[in-house]
C-alpha cells in the first residue's frame, strides 16, 4: 500500500460545546458508531480506528463495500454504524458485538447484520494529500468522489444553515444519532486535535475503568466503578463513580471484571490512604457525611475505558455519580482526558467571585 497518506492516522476531534457556533461553519449529524479512517490501494483496503489499531478483520463485508464504492486509491474519514433490525435507529450495542476473538463468530455476524459506513471527510485521492486543504475544498471533492456510491457506503448529509441543523438536533435523537458537529470551512485536516464542535444531547465522558467498590449485600456484587481521566500531566485522577446497577448486573459486572484485577503495588492509586488505612482514591473522603464508610477498593488494571453520562463537574470531579452507558473497545485508556468534557475543570476563583 503506497498512498499520500498512510495508516496508522489518528482522526481530527471535537471539543464539546453547549450551544452551535455560526459563521463559516458546515453542520453535520454526529454519527453513534466506530470512528474509523479507511484506507484503499487497488484491493488492499484497511480499515483503521480511534486508536490506530486496524478493524479491518472485524468487518469483512464492508471490505467488500468499499472496494466497490470508493475510489481506486484514497483515504477517507467517516464512521462505521450498525442499523437496528427494525431499520428506524443505529444500535451501537449490536455494534460492539462485531469485536470478537473467534473469526467464525465475526462471518456470522457479518451475514446477519452487517455493518454501513458513512463518510464526511478526505484525507487524500489519487497522489493528491487533501489534509492540508480548506475543509469546505475537502467536504466537494468527498461529494464528487462518492456520486456513485451504493448502500451500505455513502457520504453524510451535511449543511451551512445553523438553523436547520439545530432542528437535526431534535429530529434525529429518536434516530440514535448523538447530536450534531460543526466544522470550521477553512480548516485543515488536524489529527488528533479538537478543532471542531460537538452539541451532544447529554453530557458524556470516556473515562479509565481504574477499580470497583463491592456492595453491601455481598463480596460477588459490584456496588460502583471507580473511574479515571488522565490530567495534563498523565497522572491518573479519579473523577468519580457510576453506579445505580441491577443486582443482576452487578452480579455479571463482578465475573466480568475479575481478570483485571490487579496487584496494589504499581496501580496509580495505590498509595493513596485515608487516615485509617483503607485504600481509597479520594483523600476528601474522609467527612463527617462519608466517615463510617467503608472506601477501600479492589484495584483493576486501567485498561478499559467506560463512556458515562453526568451533570457537571466540581473541581476536577463529577458533582453526583455517573450512569453507565456502555464501553468504549474502540478507545485506549490514554485517550480519556479532560479536554473531552464540555464544562472547565480548572477555574480562577478570583475571576469566578469578581464576576
Amino acid at each position: 500500500m503506497q498512498l499520500p497518506v498512510m495508516p496508522p492516522i489518528a482522526p481530527m476531534l471535537a471539543k464539546a460545546v453547549s450551544s452551535l457556533p455560526e459563521g463559516d461553519y458546515l453542520y453535520e449529524p454526529k454519527w453513534d458508531g466506530f470512528r474509523s479512517i479507511i484506507f484503499r490501494d487497488g484491493d488492499d483496503v484497511e480499515i483503521g480506528s480511534r486508536n490506530e489499531k486496524p478493524m479491518t478483520r472485524y468487518f469483512p463485508e464492508l471490505v467488500e463495500a468499499l472496494k466497490a464504492n470508493l475510489p481506486e486509491r484514497c483515504v477517507v474519514d467517516g464512521e462505521i454504524v450498525m442499523v437496528a433490525p427494525d431499520g428506524k435507529r443505529l444500535d451501537f450495542e449490536l455494534l460492539q458485538q462485531r469485536i470478537h476473538p473467534a473469526a467464525s463468530r465475526v462471518k456470522l455476524l457479518a451475514e446477519e447484520t452487517p455493518a454501513r459506513f458513512v463518510a464526511f471527510d478526505l484525507l487524500s485521492l489519487g497522489d493528491t494529500d487533501y489534509t492540508d486543504k480548506p475543509f469546505a475544498e475537502r467536504r466537494e471533492a468527498l461529494v464528487q468522489a462518492f456520486k456513485a456510491a451504493k448502500a451500505p457506503v455513502s457520504v453524510t448529509a451535511a449543511t451551512d444553515d445553523p438553523a436547520l441543523a439545530r432542528d437535526w438536533f431534535e429530529r434525529f435523537e429518536g434516530a440514535g444519532l448523538d447530536g450534531v458537529v460543526a466544522k470550521p470551512l477553512d480548516g485543515p485536516y488536524a489529527p488528533n486535535k479538537r478543532t471542531m464542535a460537538k452539541l451532544k444531547h447529554e453530557r458524556t465522558a470516556d473515562c479509565v475503568l481504574a477499580g470497583y467498590r463491592v456492595h453491601k449485600s455481598g463480596p460477588d456484587l459490584i456496588g460502583s466503578l471507580l473511574l479515571g481521566i488522565y490530567n495534563d500531566d498523565g497522572v491518573l485522577t479519579n473523577v468519580g463513580v457510576a453506579g445505580a446497577f441491577s443486582m443482576d448486573r452487578r452480579r455479571e459486572l463482578f465475573e466480568e471484571l475479575q481478570p483485571l484485577v490487579a496487584e496494589e503495588d504499581g496501580h496509580p492509586w495505590a498509595a493513596q490512604e485515608q487516615e485509617g488505612g483503607t485504600r481509597t482514591p479520594r483523600n476528601s473522603e474522609g467527612s463527617r457525611w462519608s466517615g463510617k464508610k467503608d472506601l477501600s477498593f479492589v484495584p483493576l488494571r486501567p485498561e478499559r475505558v467506560v463512556e458515562v453520562k453526568y451533570d457537571h463537574m466540581e473541581g476536577e470531579r463529577f458533582r453526583h455519580v455517573a450512569r453507565f452507558v456502555r464501553w468504549r473497545p474502540d478507545r485506549t485508556p490514554e485517550s480519556c482526558t479532560y479536554d473531552q468534557l464540555e464544562e472547565p475543570v480548572k477555574f480562577d476563583l478570583a475571576e469566578v467571585l469578581g464576576a
